[in-house]
């Protein structure tokens, strides 16, 4: 559907972070398994992980995302499933597991460089993504993609004012914007909902919070199996 004629006026284009430029929920879920482990004496995987994603959402409004309100929930989960008799020493291996979280290392997605490098310099590229301010600036910084963005912007949401916002910040309109990643509902609806352009690549594994029960059709919407077909259709 995406084709350079289609999309006359393109100045910017926006690549989410996380599981779009390089790998995180799989650190997440390799996480979330050490804590159903360190907590199996008291409720089953399942009930775990439950209770986690409960209070995850629920502290949403409060730590926004990203890694730290992660182990927040997480030492929050372990006192109710606990029933606040949970010994210090498994409040000290979940923040052991947060820190572990925050230094795990940067591996970029297959032809996530090959693509940036094509599109560097006939556009202007930036980074749109939710999470942690600092967080953030260090895998970007550490994954040695940098110096291909113009801006990086660090949301702590992504709903459409939130687009709204950063088109502003950028000085253009929605028509003249496309965004890449991985959620369709962080990274496509709300960018088709103020009418620019979204391309879903999608990631093997999505966090829960994130995924919907409905097909996108939309005549601004395009989805690869490959970041690197973005390219063939723009250039």
């Amino acid at each position: 559907m995406l084709h350079k004629n289609k999309i006359p006026n393109l100045k910017v284009i926006a690549f989410d972070a996380d599981d779009t430029l390089f790998v995180n929920e799989p650190y997440f879920q390799e996480t979330e398994h050490k804590f159903c482990a360190l907590m199996e004496d008291y409720l089953s995987h399942q009930g775990i992980s439950q209770e986690l994603f409960k209070i995850e959402i629920g502290n949403l409004p409060l730590y926004g995302y990203g890694i730290k309100g992660y182990i927040l929930s997480m030492i929050e989960a372990a006192m109710n499933i606990s029933n606040n008799t949970i010994p210090v020493e498994v409040i000290e291996k979940i923040i052991q597991y947060g820190k572990e979280l925050l230094e795990k290392p940067i591996e970029l997605l297959d032809g996530i460089e090959e693509t940036l490098q094509s599109l560097h310099g006939k556009y202007k590229l930036v980074v749109a993504t939710k999470g942690d301010l600092k967080d953030q600036h260090s895998k970007l910084h550490r994954s040695g993609l940098g110096h291909y963005f113009h801006h990086i912007e660090v949301m702590s949401d992504k709903q459409e004012i939130d687009y709204e916002k950063l088109l502003g910040r950028l000085d253009i309109q929605a028509h003249e914007f496309l965004m890449i990643g991985n959620s369709l509902k962080s990274d496509v609806l709300p960018v088709l909902g103020i009418g620019g352009y979204a391309v879903h690549i999608p990631f093997h594994t999505t966090w829960e919070h994130e995924k919907i029960n409905h097909k996108v059709e939309h005549e601004h919407f395009s989805t690869f199996e490959k970041i690197t077909e973005v390219v063939h259709k723009l250039l």
